[in-house]
């Protein structure tokens, strides 16, 4: 997903600006029925299907109603769909949709117009993977969608309240004017004449929403700040009630008495893409992945390069959450003459030549890697590109710098990190470790809480195979005033309005 993308380029934004932050009296919290959000990037598109589900939740959730929508522990609840069921094959979606609801041109929702979107959206170029299963959306009367699978799909609901299941007018689909107008039946509508692109955007509240009181603001203002500096000055003036904030900053936060929330969004470490060795011999050895997880000290990492803002681990899976094992964190304790045995032990003791591509958004770990890896007589070569090359060209190289995206959905964490092709991970390679292979296929056959313990021993597994390099997992953080409460949602950079409430 793009999204993944973007959580690296804005943790290194954050980092890079950690230092930065200015002193300056604070004002007072905001008061009144308006609410003023300072999220760190601007708006992708207004378009759901081009939309990005990171930092566009804020934009987005203001003026469209999803089908589906998430709760605060990531699990769906009912938006437009009212209620859902799956065939006991589960490869048809039967979703009953809310009556009485009409987009603000005057188009009215109904099934006709849920298929329409859901066209629109598995066409997407950033929302089609959601949609990938799906074989066909079919209008089954005025208030009734069956979603037919190709495949049991146990994350697809869970993507789709993630943000991929906005409801715009068809009329506005069909004119292809989203990009830049939206049109939704969602609780605010955008006010044009009181926005700026690029620097804020103003949207006023509907009378008579039928979620009215999941949104208790009059006006929400959202302005993207990429400077957590500036940020942090504005929530000092006033201006702002809510930000994307930086870990250094938590301490003047609390002193101000701010709400400080945060929760992991984020695993910082080295993929593998070659776990075969197939590319680059030394990789297809476990002994060897082994050795470079031993020789990170994931925690010290987390601590200089990370503000100490997240959690020491060496897994895939949220921490905290139910998959994660605590107990696995040990696992790869920081040992460098236990990593040197392990590299002697696979017949590499003095190492190996590898080249890694680096980017500008990555320099703050390049020392570290540099340097650890030498340790284990790794000589990397760095081949160096701009961050958009990056993402074209990082994973056609062996093993890479990552920051890649959480899910707090089980099913979706199996999906997008092990066994799916990602741009990050172009050869999932599942096939290739049979005792991998047998277990995702008991995942696929299980169901709802089946699969838990099933996941858990997967985790285990790819943990043991060191499927990947995992230092730590890295906080989102926001700050808001005292009288605003935020709820952080992983797999959202920043949540959407529902998870902004007052008290």
């Amino acid at each position: 997903m793009k999204r993944i993308w973007r959580a690296a380029l804005v943790a290194v934004a954050a980092l890079a600006m950690a230092a930065c932050t200015s002193t300056a009296d604070p004002s007072g919290s905001a008061t009144g029925e308006d609410i003023k959000i300072g999220t760190l990037l601007d708006v992708t598109s207004w378009d759901p299907a081009q939309a990005d589900i990171g930092f566009d939740g804020p934009y987005l959730s203001a003026v469209y109603d999803p089908l589906v929508a998430l709760d605060a522990g990531s699990r769906p609840v009912p938006g437009l769909a009212e209620s859902w069921e799956y065939s006991p094959d589960h490869l048809t979606l039967t979703m009953e949709l809310r009556t009485g609801v009409t987009f603000s041109d005057g188009e009215p929702f109904d099934a006709a117009a849920a298929v329409q979107n859901l066209e629109h959206l598995r066409a997407g170029v950033r929302s089609g993977q959601t949609y990938a299963n799906v074989s066909e959306f079919k209008q089954v009367d005025e208030d009734t969608v069956a979603v037919h699978l190709k495949k049991k799909d146990d994350a697809l609901l869970y993507y789709m309240g993630l943000g991929r299941s906005w409801m715009a007018s068809p009329a506005a689909i069909t004119a292809g004017t989203l990009a830049t107008r939206p049109v939704g039946s969602g609780p605010y509508t955008f006010d044009p004449a009181r926005s700026t692109s690029g620097s804020e955007y103003v949207f006023t509240k509907k009378s008579g929403h039928w979620d009215d009181g999941t949104y208790p603001f009059s006006t929400i203002h959202v302005q993207p700040i990429a400077d957590p500096t500036a940020s942090f000055n504005a929530m000092l003036s006033g201006q702002l009630d809510i930000a994307y904030a930086n870990a250094a900053d938590i301490p003047r936060a609390k002193d101000n008495g701010w709400n400080v929330a945060s929760d992991v969004a984020t695993w910082v470490g080295i993929q593998f893409t070659d776990r075969t060795g197939k590319e680059l011999e030394p990789l297809g050895d476990l002994r060897v992945r082994r050795a470079i997880n031993h020789a990170f000290d994931g925690a010290a990492m987390l601590k200089s390069v990370g503000q100490g803002a997240g959690v020491a681990t060496n897994q895939v899976f949220p921490a905290g959450r139910s998959v994660h094992d605590a107990s696995l964190d040990d696992l790869y304790a920081f040992d460098l003459a236990k990593a040197r045995k392990l590299m002697a032990e696979a017949g590499y003791p003095d190492g190996f030549p590898v080249t890694m591509p680096m980017s500008s958004i990555f320099q703050p770990w390049q020392p570290s890697v540099q340097q650890t890896l030498g340790k284990l007589g790794i000589k990397v070569t760095w081949k160096n590109m701009s961050p958009a090359d990056y993402q074209k060209n990082a994973a056609t190289y062996p093993m890479f710098v990552a920051v890649l995206a959480l899910d707090s959905n089980p099913a979706a964490s199996v999906d997008g990190r092990i066994t799916s092709q990602q741009w990050f991970n172009p050869n999932p390679s599942v096939e290739d470790f049979p005792e991998v292979a047998e277990l995702v296929g008991q995942i696929e056959a299980a169901t709802g809480d089946e699969q838990l313990p099933l996941i858990h021993r997967l985790n285990q597994q790819i943990t043991e195979l060191a499927w990947q390099d995992v230092w730590y997992q890295a906080n989102n953080i926001y700050f808001s005033t005292e009288d605003i409460t935020v709820t952080p949602i992983t797999g959202m950079m920043f949540p959407t309005l529902r998870f902004i409430q007052r008290g």
